[in-house]
């Protein structure tokens, strides 16, 4: 098979969550094991970092990643989703693996994948640990696809846990309080492994305290070791200061969410406790790594500005909390009118989302190219419930240019609602 015919053989012969939700989500790591096994369990035979957490993973493992690559590490990354290309899950120094690589791997496992019949993800998880492996990376940081106990990424036994937001996402799955879902996250803490959470949270601390006890791993609430202060934006980044017992950096970021506050304290600590186990990362490395993450990474959808007159800003963000934090950003801006292109899913109870957004704003309902995604009309219907009215345009990009179309020079619009919708941006 040629790579466009190995996609679809894969994304046809194996369960994929972000198509089809339920069904593709397994509380159970015995396939990934199984495959493991298979392929001479290349999760052993690399470092890493597991970074488990609702919102600020993402950027969170990208950050740790650019700054590793800095310092002159061999570096992995897996992600997920993908935006635009399913090679971006799986990178080392910030390049895609290689089509042919992907190829590879399903031609010379297809019988053992058609007899274990995997998932989508799991499959993906054992690619890109092949990968690593084979490649001899020094570090890989590696990004939990949901929850962490039962996610399939968590067969490896990292240098350090990270553990960044609990929010309110995937509740059917996960549970519906903030504790159950903390449990869900904790079970990337491993026996003796040091484990960093980046935000103190008063419903979710005696949950990590608790399993870290229970594993013997040392843990630290990076947020109580590290003040961040946001000090403006300096030449297209984000300028913050960021203060410790022991030392205060003064650092740039290039990904401008304002939320990166609450992830910086993590990414830190994580520097802090590796280096503690011997890894060579200088003062230079962190902030030369934070000030260039996109272009390290390749890094996509974060608060990125797609466009002036009007301003266009698209983001990743989806949940209850993640919308609340992007719905704060634009109140930090000056502009006329406010258009909210906005698109979601439909295995998630969207009215607390619904709820936060300002009914002053013109909204443009679309849906993403996905069987989960919830139809445009069927969200502007729920919209209409709690009083926000809007057009219907189900097509992302026909959504998006009616908004360009119709704003005025010093209005701002905003894209998103779901991953998938910031997917479909042509201009992305």
């Amino acid at each position: 098979m040629n790579y466009q015919e190995t996609l679809d053989y894969l994304y046809n012969a194996l369960p994929m969550f972000q198509r089809v939700g339920a069904p593709a989500f397994k509380k159970d790591l015995s396939n990934t094991i199984a495959l493991c096994a298979h392929l001479g369990h290349p999760e052993k035979k690399f470092k890493s970092v597991h970074v488990a957490g609702t919102n600020g993973k993402g950027s969170t493992s990208h950050s740790l990643a650019s700054i590793f690559q800095a310092a002159g590490y061999k570096t992995a990354l897996y992600t997920s989703p993908h935006l635009k290309s399913f090679t971006e899950r799986i990178r080392i120094n910030g390049i895609e693996i290689p089509e042919e690589k992907v190829i590879q791997f399903v031609a010379e496992n297809k019988e053992f994948l058609e007899e274990l019949k995997p998932s989508f993800f799991e499959m993906t998880v054992g690619m890109a640990f092949w990968y690593f492996a084979e490649s001899q990376v020094d570090i890989s940081i590696v990004e939990v696809g949901m929850g962490g106990r039962f996610d399939s990424t968590n067969v490896v036994v990292p240098e350090v846990s990270v553990i960044t937001n609990i929010g309110f996402d995937h509740v059917q799955f996960l549970g519906e309080t903030l504790p159950e879902i903390a449990g869900e996250k904790a079970g990337i803490i491993k026996n003796s492994v040091p484990v960093v959470i980046s935000q103190t949270q008063v419903e979710t601390k005696p949950v990590f305290l608790k399993k870290a006890e229970s594993c013997q791993a040392p843990i630290v609430f990076a947020d109580q070791n590290w003040k961040i202060e946001k000090l403006g934006l300096s030449e297209g980044n984000a300028h913050y200061l960021a203060s410790s017992s022991k030392e205060v950096i003064d650092l740039e970021i290039d990904l401008l969410g304002d939320y990166q506050k609450y992830n910086l304290p993590g990414i830190l600590e994580t520097v802090n406790q590796m280096r503690a186990l011997g890894w060579i990362i200088s003062s230079s490395h962190v902030l030369e790594g934070l000030a260039n993450v996109s272009t390290r990474t390749g890094l996509k959808g974060r608060w990125q500005i797609l466009g002036q007159s009007p301003l266009t800003i698209c983001d990743t963000g989806h949940n209850e909390s993640g919308i609340a934090q992007i719905l704060e950003q634009i109140n930090t801006y000056q502009f006329s009118k406010l258009w909210m292109v906005l698109g979601m899913v439909q295995d998630k109870d969207i009215s607390k989302v619904l709820s936060l957004l300002p009914k002053s704003a013109n909204y443009v309902f679309c849906e993403a190219k996905i069987p989960r995604a919830l139809k445009a009309e069927q969200m502007a219907e729920k919209a209409d419930l709690l009083g926000i009215k809007g057009e219907i345009i189900p097509n992302v990009n026909d959504a998006l240019n009616f908004a360009r179309k119709n704003a005025g020079k010093y209005d701002l619009i905003f894209i998103g609602g779901s991953t998938f919708v910031v997917a479909e941006i042509d201009d992305l």
